[in-house]
């Protein structure tokens, strides 16, 4: 497949700054040397826990933030150094919808209003022909064309992320960078939306990068997932090979959190607790990121970075399990664990 979006060694760095002369005396490692690939059609989900650097990412890419350096390419076309006009042009093809949709809104724009916007900035349309495109927008993402004449605290959040979406589809992107776009909806409302956005990949050939915490989540609507720890991705792959056959032991804790509708299941199965705290971006650890809480940790964790494993599978991880300690190679990390191996996936 065609990649849409591209990065290459990603690096995102916020200054420190104390004093009356405001020096800097640190940086804050959001993110710190991530590839990442999006295929035209595909949606890759993002996920890791809070800090972990997944909306700082999201934003990079789409050049919200510029990054401090590494390589981002959108459609063929090198972004990382692109002027704002150049950016501003090319913005037509990628659009974000935010996690909290009644802070993405002007509360005093009616729906109509800040629809409108963009395809004022986009797209050659008189008045009438906006209206049009509004209505027809309202009735893709299942809302009355009533709606439009709305203001943004009349809707509930479910319906306030729906007119987010409308909006997103405006000036018919290519990309959609949807920041964690459900989770501060209801359960219900969550697979509304989530069925929605299905619907519309389908039915408009988007390509989705859906960030999230939830890895239950985004294995339903996800292509492939990349594990994110720390400002880094620890794991990448199809999106049944890393929620079945987790290779990172941080994708292995991050699943045994997934509570599962079985008590019985639920009460067996052995639940993987983090120790401490993520460490702080501003001072990573040493060697591997994880090693302060990894169960299992070995010497060259602390010292060395671990290299890209990629598994018969095609999921990349970066773990020493896989090398330098148990040699692992590319089997499940569950395995160390149970004892008992699982039967790898032939190719």
């Amino acid at each position: 497949m065609t990649a849409l979006l591209e990065a290459t060694a990603v690096v995102k760095h916020f200054p420190i700054q104390r004093g009356v002369l405001r020096r800097t005396v640190g940086h804050v490692r959001a993110v710190d040397g991530v590839d990442l690939r999006v295929d035209a059609g595909s949606t890759v989900g993002l996920v890791g826990e809070s800090g972990s650097g997944k909306s700082t990412l999201g934003r990079v890419l789409l050049r919200l933030l510029d990054p401090t350096s590494g390589t981002i390419t959108f459609d063929g076309t090198d972004i990382t150094r692109l002027p704002e006009r150049k950016i501003r042009e090319l913005r037509r093809g990628m659009q974000v919808v935010f996690q909290d949709p009644y802070s993405s809104f002007d509360p005093l724009a009616t729906v109509a209003d800040s629809m409108a916007e963009p395809m004022r900035t986009y797209l050659d349309l008189d008045d009438s022909a906006r209206t049009e495109r509004i209505v027809e927008l309202l009735r893709t993402v299942r809302l009355a064309p009533e709606h439009r004449n709305r203001y943004p605290r009349e809707f509930s959040g479910g319906q306030l992320q729906r007119v987010a979406v409308a909006r997103a589809l405006a000036v018919s992107p290519k990309l959609i960078v949807l920041d964690e776009p459900v989770s501060s909806l209801d359960v219900s409302i969550q697979a509304d939306v989530i069925n929605l956005l299905g619907d519309l990949q389908d039915e408009r050939g988007l390509t989705f990068l859906f960030i999230a915490h939830d890895l239950a989540l985004v294995r339903h609507v996800s292509t492939r997932i990349a594990v994110m720890y720390l400002g880094r991705i620890v794991e990448e792959g199809p999106a049944d090979d890393v929620y079945l056959r987790p290779k990172h032991p941080y994708t292995e804790a991050l699943l045994s959190a997934i509570p599962i509708p079985n008590p019985v299941r639920q009460k067996a199965r052995a639940r993987i607790v983090l120790e401490g705290d993520i460490p702080s971006p501003a001072a990573p650890p040493s060697g591997c990121r994880f090693h302060t809480r990894c169960p299992h940790v070995i010497d060259v964790c602390r010292t060395t970075d671990p290299p890209a494993f990629v598994s018969p599978d095609g999921t990349t991880v970066f773990c020493h399990l896989h090398t330098d300690g148990p040699r692992l190679a590319g089997d499940t990390v569950i395995s160390l664990r149970t004892g008992v191996a699982r039967p790898r996936r032939m190719l």
